[in-house]
């Protein structure tokens, strides 16, 4: 069994190489035979395969000939796919190989995934256990927005923005603003009157780098601004914010610290803010389908059947799934009358058709003669349609009432058409 997932920017494809690595971090060897290899992009592809067959002189070691014979099938396999490549794309190349037992002790089947990151992984390694490893991989597929950030006191001010979980420091700024004068009298007040003039264009010169950098961010999602004293406050209410960058601020917090370490603990601070964000997104989404389906504008419609007859039509402009969708879709064709009938349901159910296909008459001639001709995730069938119609697909949580909503009501599936429905 062979899969291979590709990058690509939107959420059909984040959404699918988010799926398979859940289904690749819950199969189990039989013990410690089951290979990840990760392949970065400068690594050559010859010193990898020498380090395989390095990795198969140690294999002939083991005590147990099944394991033995897993492992050493496994790298075999491995070497085959990678002898594919010339070199690794350009963000690497990770690939999983092993016997998986498909049902029970003596059904193993040997199993390999070859994935390309929707980003450049940095680790390069192979491991030999009775899992998978995904979790870098795993790292690139979290929150992919990008936010921006500043740590700022009267000393010192750093700018950095915050994609998935990296981040990284864009610019760092110093005020230059004097002590407080100790004098008294006219050269206090004149010292104060520089100080303030100081303080002011240190003031201005960060909020333009600032405005110059978060403005040249595409679909900025937002903007968190830290510091341990009540100089972010001053800052951020004062005129040196682009307006429009006003409006993307999510939230002012309080740190201990500026430079580098003021902007880690406002990252370890920002998951609640962040989450939130994608919450508000996901609770309007699903409260502007409500709307179309309350104000019966003909543009909601939601349920299986009806959203995937709009998706067939290509009309569905926004598709609305449920985290907890899942089962399969079967159609199934009539040899001798080719008619064509469909099957929804668990995957259980889905096996259970199968099974009994031989005997299964036909709906409409009543002869048992019928064939699979599409065995598809009905999540799988959903965006493929979604795909050939350019609708956009938004995967729904359950952290919401909305998302709820969607799933106990509303079959756990709904869409938003481009124009109203007959």
């Amino acid at each position: 069994m062979t899969s291979s997932v590709i990058s690509a920017s939107d959420s059909v494809a984040q959404f699918k190489f988010r799926r398979t690595l859940e289904q690749l971090a819950r199969k189990e060897g039989r013990g410690t035979e089951l290979i990840s290899l990760y392949v970065p992009p400068d690594r050559r592809i010859h010193e990898v395969l020498g380090q395989l067959r390095e990795e198969a002189g140690t294999a002939s070691n083991i005590k147990s000939r099944t394991t033995r014979q897993a492992v050493q099938d496994s790298i075999e396999r491995v070497m085959q796919r990678l002898r594919l490549f010339k070199e690794p794309p350009p963000t690497g190349l990770v690939i999983f190989a092993g016997m998986i037992p498909q049902n029970g002790l003596g059904s193993e089947r040997m199993e390999i995934y070859v994935l390309t990151p929707p980003e450049p992984i940095t680790v390069g390694f192979y491991r030999c256990d009775a899992r998978f490893h995904v979790e870098p991989l795993l790292a690139l597929v979290v929150e992919k927005d990008t936010y921006g950030i500043i740590v700022i006191d009267g000393t010192e001010a750093v700018v950095a923005t915050l994609k998935g979980r990296r981040v990284e420091i864009v610019k760092s700024f110093t005020s230059g603003i004097p002590g407080k004068s100790r004098a008294g009298g006219q050269s206090a007040r004149r010292f104060e009157r520089i100080r303030e003039g100081v303080t002011h264009d240190y003031y201005k010169r960060v909020g333009q780098h600032f405005n110059e950098i978060m403005l040249a961010i595409p679909d900025l999602k937002g903007i968190i601004i830290g510091g341990p004293g009540p100089t972010k406050y001053v800052w951020s209410e004062g005129e040196y914010l682009q307006y429009t960058l006003k409006n993307k601020v999510l939230s002012v917090v309080d740190t201990s610290y500026t430079s580098e370490a003021g902007v880690e603990e406002v990252v370890e601070k920002s998951s609640e803010i962040l989450k939130g964000v994608r919450y508000k997104e996901e609770k309007q989404m699903v409260q502007k389908f409500l709307y179309e389906l309350g104000h019966e504008t003909g543009k909601g419609v939601f349920g299986e059947l009806q959203v995937q007859k709009y998706l067939e039509k290509g009309v569905v402009d926004t598709l609305l799934i449920s985290e907890k969708l899942e089962g399969q879709r079967l159609v199934l064709k009539c040899k001798n009358c080719g008619n064509l009938e469909e099957f929804r349901g668990t995957r259980y159910e889905a096996h259970a058709v199968k099974s009994e296909l031989s005997t299964r008459p036909c709906k409409k001639c009543g002869k048992p003669n019928l064939e699979i001709v599409e065995d598809s995730d009905i999540i799988d069938s959903f965006l493929d349609y979604a795909e050939k119609g350019g609708s956009k697909v938004e995967v729904i949580s359950e952290e919401t009432e909305e998302g709820r909503m969607l799933r106990d009501a509303f079959g756990k599936i709904a869409a938003i058409l481009r124009y109203a429905a007959n």
